[in-house]
């Protein structure tokens, strides 16, 4: 007997008989208790299931904002760029359906299907992050500019303005093929294979429907304080973050972050956009380089992190402040007095990467995957733009990867990832 269709469950109810009938259970088969009817449905792939309360280092699913955003940053990430292969809106649709429900699945720690139950077929989940729980999951879904221009998905009037590719910066060297990219992933965990097991399955599941544009794997490392996370470090030994708005307050996050009513396109409402960024880090360059001109080029104390003339690393940034001589105390092409002088803020998740050597010289194909979100991506361009070849730091660095993405409001129990988009 062939299987119903998602659709036809969407569409209209079922009842108990005609459920046991798909099931191909009955009197002699499984009672059906209250809550059997969505472990039915779990049979096909199609039910909506709940955030697990009771699940070890779970992270909800459900709520006002996709989570990996205001939740706290976890040690790893895998972060993929998507490109859709399917060629109508209908089609598009089902793709976040089907992964929102995997998705919830995936956050409580469980697998997306049977691991090893019929020997002659693949297995519905690849089963390499069996045995571990849910470590901290949190997915972040986005869209990308690219996608509006696609006519066969007629999203061309729900477009915000703000979503367009990101302007071309001084010292960019961007590869294409690191750049850009119609949907994105965001898998974080505390665990590196819970993280890429939840990305691998996610496009498994719609295999043929989207294709892997690029991707990269990063880390963070928390040094512990009284059992509190400290800022972490990036590979150039700096704290990376210092100057964050407060994620528990909601007043800093709808400021800086969130996107209000009436602020873009009413889809977005409760959104955010998300910035990504490929930057390599010159470390061999670096390393020969003295640690006051290293601090001189950030504009902080590099063991505290505390701003060039301070001693704590949340001490206010003084721009004014000058030493003996009446020179600036935090120098004109400092990383910090440039963001400063940008007066914008956004809030940064970055991670550190190492993907082994670029070439026969040994080079480390390493640095950072700068991930920020903002309510406006001009908030980033503009601290960019500030940067500009002033910034000292660009002796260091190289920017190879660039994204920007459309980041859809958190879902509600009942409904689908993106659904406010495609009404």
């Amino acid at each position: 007997m062939s299987e119903p269709t998602e659709e036809k469950f969407y569409e209209k109810k079922i009842s108990r008989r005609q459920m046991l009938k798909y099931t191909g259970v009955g009197a002699a088969g499984v009672m059906i208790g209250a809550s059997g009817i969505g472990s039915v449905l779990n049979v096909f792939g199609m039910a909506m299931p709940d955030d697990d309360e009771t699940a070890k280092n779970k992270i909800k699913f459900y709520g006002a904002h996709q989570s990996g955003i205001a939740t706290d940053v976890p040690t790893h990430i895998y972060f993929a760029s998507l490109d859709v292969v399917v060629k109508t809106k209908k089609e598009l649709q089902d793709i976040f359906k089907t992964w929102t429900s995997l998705s919830v699945r995936l956050m409580n720690g469980e697998p997306v299907g049977d691991t090893s139950t019929n020997g002659y077929v693949p297995a519905k989940d690849t089963g390499e992050a069996k045995g571990l729980d849910a470590a901290n999951l949190t997915l972040t879904f986005g869209v990308g500019p690219s996608l509006f221009d696609r006519p066969e998905f007629g999203l061309a009037s729900k477009r915000p303005k703000e979503l367009k590719d990101l302007p071309h910066f001084p010292k960019d060297q961007l590869d294409p093929a690191i750049t850009g990219g119609e949907i994105c992933i965001q898998a974080c965990a505390d665990d590196p294979q819970v993280a890429f097991h939840a990305v691998r399955n996610l496009i498994r599941a719609v295999s043929g429907k989207v294709s892997l544009k690029w991707s990269q794997a990063g880390f963070n490392s928390f040094p512990m304080k009284k059992n509190k996370k400290q800022t972490p470090r990036n590979l150039f030994a700096f704290k990376d973050g210092t100057a964050n708005p407060n994620t528990g307050s909601k007043t800093d996050m709808n400021e800086v972050v969130w996107i209000n009513p009436n602020e873009s396109k009413p889809w977005l409402t409760g959104g955010t956009y998300l910035v990504a960024r490929k930057v390599q880090m010159h470390l061999e360059t670096w390393d020969r380089t003295a640690l006051g001109e290293q601090e001189a080029t950030f504009g902080r104390h590099r063991d505290s992190g505390a701003p060039l003339g301070k001693q704590q690393e949340f001490d206010e940034v003084d721009l004014e402040e000058k030493d003996a001589s009446g020179r600036p105390v935090m120098p004109a092409d400092s990383h910090v007095r440039l963001a400063k002088e940008a007066g914008t803020r956004i809030l940064r998740r970055s991670f550190s990467y190492s993907s082994g050597i670029i070439d026969s010289t040994g080079t480390y194909d390493a640095g950072l995957l700068f991930i920020s979100f903002q309510k406006d991506p001009e908030q980033f361009i503009k601290i960019q733009r500030k940067f500009g070849r002033a910034d000292k730091l660009n002796e260091y660095i190289t920017h190879r990867g660039s994204a920007l993405f459309a980041c859809f409001p958190g879902i509600q129990k009942g409904s689908y990832i993106g659904e406010a988009l495609f009404n």
